[in-house]
């Protein structure tokens, strides 16, 4: 799945929408990536640099797209909210330096009505740059 296909399937727009294509999913996993980390006109970007933090929207979108996903959607998308993010352990300071493109791994462990839990890591092709856990609020 392209770029294209992804953001048909995000409520975000133009550059905001941050992920470049999907590498594999399943009921409960999905495996994205994603070159915009190094654009000059990524909308995350604060004097010129993307920090680390802003990883956490990539993890977001990754969340978003496995539920529409998951859900059997193919065009009307659903409001999510992140509700909280829990143990977040960033090694890097900016992703901007990094060279090659990010994978943003996402897997839900757990999922209620209207919420879901899903643990997050980002990895470089060298290591892994961010990971956490996430509680998303969803809107049917």
């Amino acid at each position: 799945m392209g770029r294209r296909e992804i953001c048909a399937r995000l409520p975000h727009a133009g550059a905001m929408c941050l992920l470049d294509g999907v590498l594999s999913w399943d009921a409960t996993r999905i495996v994205c990536t994603a070159g915009t980390h190094r654009a000059a006109d990524n909308p995350l970007r604060r004097d010129g640099r993307l920090h680390t933090i802003c990883g956490i929207e990539y993890a977001a979108q990754a969340m978003a797209l496995h539920a529409a996903l998951a859900g059997g959607g193919h065009g009307e998308t659903h409001a999510g909210y992140l509700a909280s993010v829990r143990d977040t352990r960033c090694s890097v300071a900016f992703l901007d330096a990094i060279e090659s493109d990010l994978l943003v791994e996402v897997e839900q462990f757990t999922r209620e009505e209207a919420r879901a839990i899903y643990r997050f890591v980002l990895r470089s092709a060298q290591s892994e740059l961010l990971s956490g856990r996430a509680a998303v609020v969803l809107n049917p």
